[in-house]
C-alpha cells in the first residue's frame, strides 16, 4: 500500500508546476469594498512557491491545501480581513458506505487544535487506510441549473464565473478498490464565496449503498471563549455564513430553512477553554437523513452543494447586503421579477378580461390562483385545449399567464400518502396535516402531469403550493425510494428536478420554500395570513414591517407580498380593497408600498380596476415603477422600521445604476410630518458629495459626511408618502 501511495502522490504533481505561482497582490483602493466595486482579480488556481500546496484565490478568499503525504486544507483566509478561520486540519470529507465509515483526504497528527504554525504541516502524516488525493483538475465553473434566460425583466442575467479546483480520491481497501471519490470548489470571481460538493463514483462489478455523506469538514476559530455552557447555548463562529441547497420548512429564511449545517463540540480540540470540550468550533455539513442511495456500475451520487460566504464584520445590513450580492451572483434567476396578479376564477371570460386589464395597465401576468377552479392534474385534450386557448390569448398580447397547483396540505390514500416511521401508518402529522409521499406511484405521475401540462399550455410561471418539505416516509412499496433511509433525499432529489426542468424550459416558480439554488425563483416574503382578515387601515403597517424585516437577507425580488382585492380568510368589508374604486387612496398607498420596495404583491381578486379613475391608478404606478425599475430592484438598506409613531422608510442602493439610490419615506399620522431624514449613502459609492430630488422636483446637492451620510429635510403627507432619487 505505501508503494502505491507514493506513486499516487507523484502523479498528482506530473502537471502541477505548470501552475502560476502564488504572490501577494495589493489591492487596488478603489477595488477594497467588494460590496461597492467588483475586484477586477478573478479566481485562479496557484501552487505555493515552495511548490508543496494548490491555492485557490480570488483576491477575496484564499484557500490553500497540502497536497502530500495527503491532501488537506491548511488555509482558509479571508482576504478582506486578514483573519484565518482554521484552527487544526480535518480530513475533507466523510463517508458512510455500506455501513462503514471511511474519510477523504486530510492529514493526521496535529496535537495542539487551537492553532496552526506552518511548521507542523510537514510533520502530519496520512492514514492509508482512507481515500487518498491521486490526482486534480483546474475548469471553468459550469451553471448548475440550466436557467433558460427569456425576455423577463431581470437585474442580473448573467451566470456565474469562475474556477472549480477538483480533487480526486481512491481508497486502496480492497471493498472500496472501485470507488472513485472526487471532490469539488467552486470559487466565484467577484465575492468572497466558495461552493463544495463532492460525487462518488461505482466504477466496480458491485453494488454500494451511500449512507452519509459529510460533504464539508471544518475546524473553525471559535466565536467565544465560555468556561461552561452547551453548544447550543454557546455563539456558532459568526464569519462563515454557510449555506446548501437541502432547505425546506416553509420560513421564507436561509438559516431556519437550512437542514445540513451542524455546528458541533471538537473533542480533540482538549485546550479549548471550555472544560466540558462543548465548544461549537467543528462545522459539519450533511443532510439529516440518507442518502441511503444504491449505486451500481457507472452510477455516480453528486452531493448537495454548500455555499460557504465570508463575513468581514458584525454590521447586520453589510452582512445581510453580502449575502444579497451572494444570491445576485450565484442565483441569478432570483432577479427576474415578472409584474403579476393573482385570479380567483379560470372562467374564460373572466381570465380574458384579466389579460386585457394587465395589458392596458402595463402589468406582464396573470396567474390562476388557488380558488381559480385550475386543475393541472387534469391532462384531458379538451382541459389542455381550454387551458391553451387562454395561454394563446395571453402572448398575443404580450401578458404571462400561470398556473397554481397543491402538493402538500391533501391526502390521497393510505397507500400514497406518507408513512409514518414510528407507527407504520399513513402519517397525520407531517409537516402540513397531511402528505403524499412525492416518490410515490401518485407522486412521480403528479410530477409528471405537472410537466405534461406545463410543456403542452406553454405556461410561462408555475406556483407550487407546499412543495416537498422534508416529510419521512417509511413505506417500501413506493417505486422511488426504498424505504425511511432514502425517503427524504429521493423526495427532495424529485422536487429539485422539477424546478431544474422549470427553470431549463423558462418557466418562472414561486414555491414557498428555500429551493432557489434549484431553480426557484420567488419565495414569500414572510407574512401571517389571518392577519390579510383585518382592517384594512392596520394592514398597511403590518405590510410595511413585512417588507422592512424580510429584505434583510433576502432581494426584493426574492419575496412576494399580498394585497386581498376581495375577502380572504374572513374580516368582512374592512378588511378588502374592492370595491377598488371607493378605497382608491388605500389602493394607491398598498401599490406604492410593494412596488416602493421592488416587491410583487399577489394583487388576488377579479380584476386590477373597476373604473377609469381606478384603471389611470394603476397604470400611473406601473409607469413609475417601470421607470425606476433597476434602483428599486436593487438591495435595501433599512432606515427606520415602522411602528406606526412617527416616519419609517427604505433606501435602495446601486453603486452601477444611474440612480444610485431610491428613498421612500412614509407617514403613518394624520397630519403632515416634517423631519430631517439621515439617509445612509455608503453603499452607493458616492464619497464626496450626492444630488437629491424629492418626486419631479429639482436637484438639490448635498456634502456627505465622512461616513457616506447626509441629512435631508422632507415633507411626508398625511398617512401618505414621498420619495427621493440620488444621483
Amino acid at each position: 500500500m505505501c508503494l502505491l501511495f507514493q506513486a499516487t502522490c507523484c502523479f498528482a504533481q506530473s502537471n502541477f508546476t505548470s501552475l502560476p505561482a502564488w504572490i501577494k497582490r495589493p489591492v487596488p483602493e478603489k477595488e477594497r469594498d467588494w460590496l461597492l466595486n467588483v475586484p477586477t482579480s478573478k479566481a485562479e488556481v496557484y501552487r505555493s512557491v515552495d511548490n508543496k500546496d494548490i491555492i485557490l484565490d480570488n483576491g477575496l478568499i484564499k484557500r490553500s491545501f497540502r497536497m502530500q503525504p495527503n491532501l488537506a486544507c491548511i488555509d482558509f483566509t479571508n482576504q478582506s480581513t486578514g483573519e484565518q478561520l482554521l484552527r487544526a486540519i480535518t480530513a475533507e470529507a466523510k463517508l458512510t458506505i455500506n455501513g462503514k465509515n471511511y474519510k477523504v483526504g486530510g492529514l493526521y497528527g496535529q496535537s495542539e487544535r487551537a492553532y496552526l504554525k506552518s511548521a507542523w504541516i510537514d510533520m502530519l502524516k496520512a492514514d492509508i487506510n482512507e481515500f487518498l488525493y491521486k490526482s486534480y483538475t483546474v475548469t471553468p465553473i459550469k451553471p448548475y441549473v440550466n436557467w433558460k434566460v427569456t425576455n423577463r425583466w431581470a437585474l442580473n442575467k448573467e451566470q456565474a464565473t469562475g474556477k472549480m479546483l477538483t480533487f480526486v480520491f481512491e481508497c486502496s481497501q480492497p471493498l472500496m478498490k472501485d470507488i472513485v471519490v472526487k471532490v469539488n470548489y467552486e470559487l466565484y470571481d467577484g465575492i468572497p464565496v466558495v461552493c463544495k460538493w463532492l460525487s462518488v463514483e461505482n466504477h466496480g462489478d458491485k453494488k454500494i449503498t451511500v449512507d452519509k455523506v459529510i460533504n464539508e469538514v471544518l475546524a473553525v476559530v471559535e466565536e467565544e471563549s465560555s468556561v461552561v455552557g452547551s453548544a447550543a447555548m454557546m455563539k456558532k463562529p459568526h464569519g462563515l455564513h454557510v449555506e446548501s441547497n437541502y432547505a425546506f420548512n416553509n420560513a421564507s429564511s436561509a438559516h431556519l430553512s437550512d437542514q445540513s449545517t451542524h455546528w458541533k463540540p471538537d473533542t480533540s480540540y482538549t485546550s479549548q477553554v471550555n472544560y466540558s470540550l462543548h465548544t461549537p468550533c467543528l462545522l459539519e455539513v450533511y443532510p439529516p437523513i440518507g442518502p441511503g442511495v444504491e449505486l451500481t456500475r457507472g452510477e455516480i451520487y453528486n452531493s448537495i452543494r454548500t455555499n460557504e460566504l465570508l463575513f468581514d464584520g458584525y454590521d447586520r445590513e453589510r452582512n445581510g447586503l453580502a449575502q444579497r450580492v451572494m444570491y445576485k451572483t450565484v442565483t441569478p434567476w432570483v432577479t427576474e421579477n415578472p409584474i403579476f396578479m393573482h385570479l380567483i376564477s379560470v372562467n374564460p371570460d373572466t381570465v380574458r378580461n384579466a389579460i386585457d386589464q394587465c395589458s392596458e395597465t402595463g402589468y406582464e401576468g396573470v396567474i390562476l390562483s388557488f380558488g381559480s377552479g385550475l386543475d393541472m392534474e387534469n391532462i384531458s385534450d379538451q382541459n389542455i385545449a381550454k387551458i391553451k386557448g387562454l395561454v394563446d390569448y395571453a402572448h398575443q398580447k404580450n401578458i404571462l399567464l400561470g398556473c397554481y397547483s397543491l402538493f402538500s396540505s391533501r391526502q390521497i390514500n393510505d397507500v400514497e400518502d406518507v408513512i409514518d416511521p414510528r407507527t407504520g401508518l399513513p402519517n397525520v402529522h407531517a409537516m402540513y396535516g397531511h402528505a403524499p409521499c412525492l416518490a410515490s406511484k401518485w407522486g412521480l405521475n403528479y410530477i409528471e402531469k405537472l410537466k405534461y401540462f406545463l410543456y403542452r399550455t406553454q405556461m410561462d410561471i408555475f406556483e407550487n403550493d407546499g412543495p416537498y418539505a422534508g416529510d419521512l416516509c417509511a413505506s417500501t412499496k413506493h417505486p422511488g425510494h426504498k424505504g425511511v433511509g432514502d425517503s427524504q433525499w429521493a423526495q427532495m432529489q424529485l422536487q429539485k428536478d422539477l424546478y431544474h426542468w422549470c427553470s431549463a424550459n423558462g418557466i418562472y416558480v414561486n414555491a414557498p420554500d428555500w429551493y432557489i439554488y434549484d431553480g426557484a425563483n420567488k419565495m414569500p416574503l414572510g407574512y401571517r395570513e389571518s392577519n390579510f382578515s383585518l382592517s384594512r387601515e392596520q394592514q398597511v403597517i403590518l405590510n410595511r414591517q413585512n417588507i422592512y424585516d424580510a429584505t434583510w437577507e433576502k432581494l426584493p425580488s426574492m419575496g412576494w407580498g399580498f394585497v386581498p382585492l376581495t375577502e380572504y380568510q374572513g374580516g368582512g368589508a374592512a378588511a378588502t380593497i374592492e370595491p377598488l374604486s371607493e378605497h382608491l387612496q388605500l389602493y394607491e398607498q398598498l401599490m406604492m408600498q410593494y412596488y416602493g420596495s421592488g416587491i410583487q404583491a399577489c394583487y388576488r381578486g377579479p380584476r386590477l380596476y373597476d373604473s377609469k379613475e381606478t384603471k389611470q391608478k394603476v397604470i400611473k404606478v406601473i409607469s413609475w415603477y417601470k421607470k425606476y425599475r433597476t434602483i428599486l430592484n436593487s438591495p435595501i438598506i433599512h432606515l427606520r422600521r415602522p411602528d406606526g409613531r412617527d416616519w419609517d422608510g427604505i433606501l435602495h442602493v446601486n453603486p452601477n445604476g444611474k440612480e444610485k439610490a431610491l428613498v421612500m419615506l412614509y407617514n403613518p399620522l394624520g397630519e403632515v410630518m416634517v423631519r430631517k431624514v439621515k439617509l445612509l449613502l455608503y453603499y452607493t459609492g458616492l464619497d464626496k458629495k450626492a444630488s437629491i430630488r424629492e418626486k419631479d422636483n429639482g436637484f438639490k446637492t448635498y456634502k456627505l459626511d465622512k461616513d457616506g451620510n447626509v441629512n435631508c429635510e422632507v415633507t411626508i403627507p398625511a398617512n401618505g408618502y414621498t420619495w427621493l432619487v440620488v444621483e
